[in-house]
């Protein structure tokens, strides 16, 4: 698939508007969670309390590392299952100030399997990124339908066919011992069996 042309969407990413986006499981509404009010228009848009935190994409490894404590244990899952359908639950670093919703000082973090996710990521840095339906019902698989669902509460959408994969895999790496929060795309056993 050709990457579009995201001018538009960086713009409205870098304007603290809010962007959806094709992703490698299903649609997401994407802000930068380094512009003041960006996150509070995500979170109206969705309909999403603000004590569920928004997991953040990016491109790499060491994009991750900017906005979260990275230990061995993470880098290695992410090294393993990236790009793809893993989310990684780590503290945020005390030196940053993310927007990505009340509750604990964490962060879900996944690289996605998605050029234009990615790219996105690269040019305008890391996203505050959930998938494209009001808090609690489902997603539609297409740009179409996700337009709308949002109306006038979003920018931009990027439309990149369907997109109605399964939802990631999210881990919590917080803890001495890595938890599961939700069995997706990546079975847990294939997680277990990489970090033991």
């Amino acid at each position: 698939m050709t990457t579009p042309d995201l001018t538009e969407a960086v713009d409205a990413l870098r304007a603290g508007l809010v962007v959806v986006i094709p992703t490698d499981t299903v649609y997401g509404v994407a802000v930068d969670p380094f512009v003041p009010g960006a996150t509070k228009r995500l979170f109206e848009a969705k309909r999403r309390p603000t004590d569920v935190r928004l997991p953040v994409l990016v491109d790499t490894v060491d994009q991750a590392a900017t906005i979260a404590d990275v230990d061995a244990r993470a880098r290695t899952l992410m090294e393993h299952f990236w790009p793809g359908g893993l989310t990684i639950v780590l503290p945020v670093r005390v030196d940053i100030a993310i927007g990505n919703g009340a509750g604990g000082p964490t962060v879900g973090v996944r690289c996605p399997d998605n050029e234009v996710a990615r790219v996105l990521c690269r040019t305008v840095g890391p996203l505050a990124t959930t998938s494209a339906n009001l808090h609690g019902e489902a997603t539609p698989p297409t740009a179409g339908e996700v337009r709308d669902l949002f109306g006038d509460a979003v920018a931009v959408v990027i439309d990149g066919g369907r997109c109605e994969g399964a939802p990631s895999t999210v881990v919590d790496g917080c803890g001495p011992t890595l938890a599961l929060r939700r069995e997706g795309c990546v079975p847990w056993h294939e997680v277990l069996g990489v970090v033991g």
